[in-house]
């Protein structure tokens, strides 16, 4: 039986749904404004949320035959600073992940790196922006 709660009331699963919804909303502003970012850095963006299975890259990049492939991390304020939310498990994936994109371009690039971008949302409605080149490389924990 499902609960639907008081009239005029959310129900709980109907709460966590917009916040899901809210947060994946901010996600993909972060995406947007990463490959802005980088676009008006000189890079052609040559891929974003690409997949192999279940681990994703949020922007694949290239500028002077090197490709980059960009981890996109976007949070309201916060004990963690966003750019310090990729943990060593989701840096092995995008890694993984990496190789596999790597191996079904291979006339792309010559070299690559691992790249985060952060974006945390200030009380002004403003993104404060940490971009690190070369965060992590392929043999980083």
């Amino acid at each position: 039986m499902i609960d639907r709660g008081e009239p005029g009331r959310r129900s709980t699963a109907s709460k966590a749904a917009q916040g899901h919804r809210e947060s994946a909303a901010l996600g993909r502003t972060g995406e947007d404004l990463a490959a802005d970012l980088l676009t008006r850095a000189g890079y052609r963006i040559l891929d974003r949320n690409w997949r192999d299975g279940r681990c994703e890259i949020d922007l694949v990049a290239i500028r002077s035959g090197q490709v980059v492939f960009v981890e996109v991390k976007t949070r309201r304020p916060g004990p963690q600073p966003a750019s310090e939310a990729v943990t060593p498990a989701q840096r092995r994936n995008i890694r993984r992940t990496a190789a596999a994109w790597m191996r079904r371009h291979p006339r792309v690039g010559a070299s690559f790196r691992f790249d985060i971008i952060a974006f945390t949302w200030r009380p002004d409605g403003d993104p404060e922006v940490t971009y690190i080149p070369g965060a992590f490389d392929a043999t980083d924990p």
